[in-house]
C-alpha cells in the first residue's frame, strides 16, 4: 500500500465526524430544565426513556484573549438555553474551522434516564475522547443507548477539550502569560464541573468513573497521575481504552516547536509572541496547526503525533513511566485494554527494516542506533498482511506495543503493585473482523468501541458486530457497564461471559476479548521481554 493510503487511513480513522449520531428530532417533548446557576438548559426527552442534554457549555469561550490559558468559568445568561443539539467540536491538526469544528468549543453532553432527578446518585460514565491529542476522533457519540441498555440507572457524559497547537502549545512564554497543557485543563475544569453539577442530572459525584480510549485513555493516566498523585476525589474508577503514551517531552524541549510555529503564523519578530498569536485570527492560526519533522526526524514521513501534553512541573510532574512505577498515582480500581494489532492504523508500510528504523525514528527521534537495530532485531520479518509490504507487520507491532501495549502492560503492573492486584482488569481485543482481516489491519486500535456504546450510536462502524460478531457485543458492554456501576466488571457480566480474573502480580494474566471464545490468556513470554526493551528505552523515547 502506498504512504498516500496509509495516511489517508490514518485520517480516516483519526479524524472524528462532528455530526454525530444523535437521535434529536424537533417531534420530541422537552425534557425538564436544569439550572446549572449560570445557566438553564432544556433539552429532549427521548423516545427510548432518556433525556438527552447536548451542547451545554461547561467554560467561557477560549478564545481572543482567553486563547492559550486555562478554562475560565462560563458567563451567566438569564433565558433558558436550548440543549437540544450538539456544538461545535474543537479544531484540530490539519483541519478548518466550520459550523461544526471551531475554536469556541468547550461544550458538553450529559444523558440521563429520564425520570432521573436530584437525589438519585446514579453512577456517572465520564468518556474523553481519543484523537491522538491531535483532533478529537470520537466526538458526539449518542449515549442513549448504553444508559438504556444499563436498566436506566446510570449517567453518560461525554465532552470536548481543545487539542493541536490550540491545546498543547508550549514555551515559557505560554507558562508566564497562559497555561501549559490547556488540553488537560479543559479535561480537569469538566471533572470539576461533574462535581458541581452531576447531581442536578440524578448523578452521584462521589461514584464518577472516567473513561477514555487512546489518547482519551493516555488522559486518564495522568489524572491518575496529576499533581503526583494527589487524590481530589474528581473520581471513583477509571478505564484506559488502548493506552496512548507518545513523547512526552519538557517544555524546554518544546521551545523549538513554539518558535517555529510563531514564525510560521507570522509573530516569530513580534515584541510580545503570545499576544501576537492571541490576535491572529483562527484561520491562520490553523493554516500552520500541523505536524512537522521533530528535530533529528525527516519530513517522509511526518511525525504521527506533533502538539502533546509537556511535563509542565505542575499537572504532569514527570514522565508517566516513572510516575506509575514511583507508584504516584490516585488510587482506584482500573481497566486497561489494547487490541491485538494497535499498531496497523498507524505505520508506514515499509519494504525493509530500514524502513521500519526510519518510521520509528521520525516518532522517536532520539532513538539510537543501537536501539534502533534492537528494535529491528525485536521485530523481524513477520507473517504478511493483505494488501500491505514485507515489513508493514514489524512497523506495526513495532509502534503498536511501544506506543499503546506496553504502556498497558505496565500501568495494570504499577496500578497492581500499588493499588491492589484485585483492582486492576487488563483486556486483549481479538475480535476478528473479515473486512479489517482482508484489509490487512487485523484488530486494529479501539475496534472494540462501538460494541462498548450501541451500534450506530458512535462515528465507527463495522458491519460484523451486527453479523458475524453480535455475540460479542453484549458481553463487552455488560463488562462496561458492570464496572461502571460496581467498580468491577464482574458484578454485572453478561450470563454467557466468563469470570474476568484480574491482572495479579507478575507479568499478568489478562482476558482475551473474542467472539465465542473469550477467555483469559498470560500474557505471551515474548511480549513481556519486548515490552521490558521498551521500558529500558522510555527515557530516550520521551524527549
Amino acid at each position: 500500500m502506498a504512504l498516500i493510503a496509509i495516511v489517508g487511513l490514518v485520517v480516516g480513522l483519526v479524524i472524528g465526524l462532528a455530526s454525530g449520531t444523535s437521535t434529536s428530532s424537533s417531534s420530541l417533548p422537552r425534557s425538564g430544565i436544569v439550572d446549572l446557576g449560570y445557566s438553564q438548559y432544556q433539552g429532549l426527552s427521548l423516545d427510548n426513556g432518556i433525556d438527552e442534554f447536548l451542547g451545554m457549555r461547561y467554560a467561557r469561550s477560549p478564545v481572543d484573549s482567553f486563547r492559550f490559558r486555562a478554562p475560565q468559568d462560563p458567563a451567566e445568561t438569564d433565558a433558558v438555553q436550548d440543549a437540544t443539539s450538539f456544538g461545535p467540536i474543537c479544531v484540530g491538526v490539519g483541519q478548518s474551522t466550520s459550523a461544526t469544528i471551531a475554536e469556541d468549543c468547550l461544550f458538553v453532553n450529559v444523558w440521563r434516564p429520564n425520570n432521573a432527578s436530584t437525589g438519585d446518585n446514579l453512577p456517572v460514565w465520564l468518556f474523553i475522547q481519543g484523537g491522538g491529542y491531535a483532533d478529537l476522533s470520537n466526538a458526539n457519540f449518542n449515549g442513549s443507548e448504553v444508559v438504556n441498555k444499563s436498566g436506566n440507572d446510570i449517567i453518560l457524559v461525554n465532552f470536548n477539550y481543545r487539542v493541536g497547537a490550540l491545546g498543547f502549545l508550549a514555551s515559557e512564554d505560554v507558562r508566564k502569560d497562559g497555561d501549559l497543557n490547556v488540553g488537560l485543563l479543559d479535561q480537569r475544569k469538566l471533572l470539576d464541573w461533574v462535581q458541581q453539577n452531576i447531581h442536578l442530572f440524578g448523578g452521584d459525584p462521589d461514584h464518577v468513573v472516567i473513561h477514555g480510549d487512546s489518547a482519551g485513555a493516555g488522559s486518564v493516566a495522568h489524572h491518575i497521575t496529576a499533581y503526583n498523585g494527589t487524590n481530589m476525589n474528581l473520581f471513583a474508577g477509571a478505564i484506559a481504552e488502548s493506552n496512548f503514551w507518545p513523547t512526552q517531552r519538557t517544555v524546554a524541549e518544546m521551545e523549538f516547536q513554539y518558535k517555529r510555529f510563531a514564525q510560521d503564523v507570522g509573530c516569530g519578530n513580534a515584541s510580545d509572541t503570545l499576544d501576537c498569536l492571541r490576535a491572529v485570527n483562527i484561520s491562520t492560526i490553523m493554516k500552520y496547526d500541523v505536524d512537522k519533522p521533530f528535530p533529528g526526524g525527516s519530513s517522509s514521513p511526518a511525525p504521527l503525533w506533533y502538539f502533546l501534553p509537556v511535563i509542565d512541573g505542575d499537572l504532569v510532574t514527570d514522565s508517566l513511566y516513572n510516575l506509575f512505577e514511583q507508584g504516584k498515582v490516585i488510587q482506584v480500581p482500573v481497566m486497561i485494554t489494547d487490541d491485538t494489532n494497535e499498531g496497523t492504523p498507524f505505520a508506514v508500510n515499509a519494504t525493509n527494516q530500514a524502513e521500519v528504523a526510519q518510521f520509528m525514528k521520525n516518532n522517536y527521534p532520539k532513538l539510537s542506533k543501537d536501539q534502533l537495530k534492537s528494535i529491528n532485531n525485536a521485530y523481524p520479518l513477520m507473517t504478511p498482511l493483505a494488501k500491505h509490504a514485507a515489513y508493514f507487520p514489524s512497523a506495526a507491532a513495532a509502534y503498536g506495543e511501544s506506543t499503546f501495549v506496553c504502556p498497558g502492560n505496565l500501568m495494570s503492573a504499577s496500578m497492581a503493585q500499588f493499588v491492589g492486584s484485585d483492582k486492576v482488569w487488563n483486556y486483549r481485543c481479538n475480535i476478528l473482523d473479515p473486512t479489517e482481516i482482508a484489509d490487512g489491519m487485523g484488530v486494529p486500535h479501539v475496534f472494540e468501541l462501538p460494541a462498548v456504546f450501541g451500534l450506530g450510536d458512535t462515528n465507527q462502524a463495522s458491519e460484523s458486530f451486527a453479523t458475524t460478531n453480535s455475540a460479542i457485543v453484549p458481553v463487552i458492554m455488560d463488562y462496561y457497564l458492570s464496572f461502571i456501576k460496581a467498580l468491577d466488571p464482574n458484578t454485572f457480566r453478561n450470563s454467557k461471559a466468563p469470570f474476568w480474573k484480574t491482572w495479579g502480580t507478575g507479568d499478568g494474566e489478562r482476558l482475551r476479548l473474542q467472539t465465542n471464545s473469550t477467555a483469559m490468556e498470560d500474557v505471551p513470554e515474548a511480549q513481556v521481554k519486548r515490552c521490558a526493551m521498551w521500558k529500558k528505552f522510555a527515557t530516550t523515547m520521551e524527549h
